[in-house]
């Protein structure tokens, strides 16, 4: 058989792991022995073939690994809750000081004062959404 079907068997081989484990590693040792199926293609010496594929394996582990972590760990950045609020848009429905007043937020009626003592809101007025403190929406 030749050299660069072994090579790929050995690619499939670490890719069984890589679907059962979850570990990306499994994945990068795989590319590199599908770098050495291409190597062997080419006509490479074995000794060689061995040197691509643990080049590729260790270049992939030392630049690939490290930046899919980050992503990995970095996760959605989605926000929920009242984390969701700030910087949303809402529409003064009772005129909005320092003392306080009401908007419609997302359909909901909240509690909310400027978050600038000396800004006054009338009704009807758009507003942003800064922080949400308890049940009160300070507003700009």
């Amino acid at each position: 058989m030749d050299s660069w079907l072994w090579w790929l068997l050995v690619a499939v081989a670490l890719g069984v792991p890589l679907v059962i484990t979850a570990l990306p590693e499994f994945g990068l040792f795989a590319a590199g022995a599908g770098a050495a199926a291409v190597a062997a293609g080419l006509g490479v010496d074995v000794a060689w073939q061995f040197v691509v594929f643990v080049t590729v394996s260790v270049a992939m582990l030392v630049v690939v690994r490290p930046i899919a972590y980050r992503q990995l760990q970095r996760g959605p950045q989605v926000r929920m809750g009242i984390e969701a609020l700030a910087g949303a848009t809402a529409v003064v429905q009772e005129r909005v000081d320092k003392d306080g007043g009401r908007i419609k937020l997302n359909g909901e009626i909240w509690s909310a004062r400027a978050l600038h003592p000396e800004h006054v809101y009338e009704s009807g007025q758009q507003v942003d959404v800064i922080e949400i403190q308890g049940a009160t929406a300070l507003v700009d």
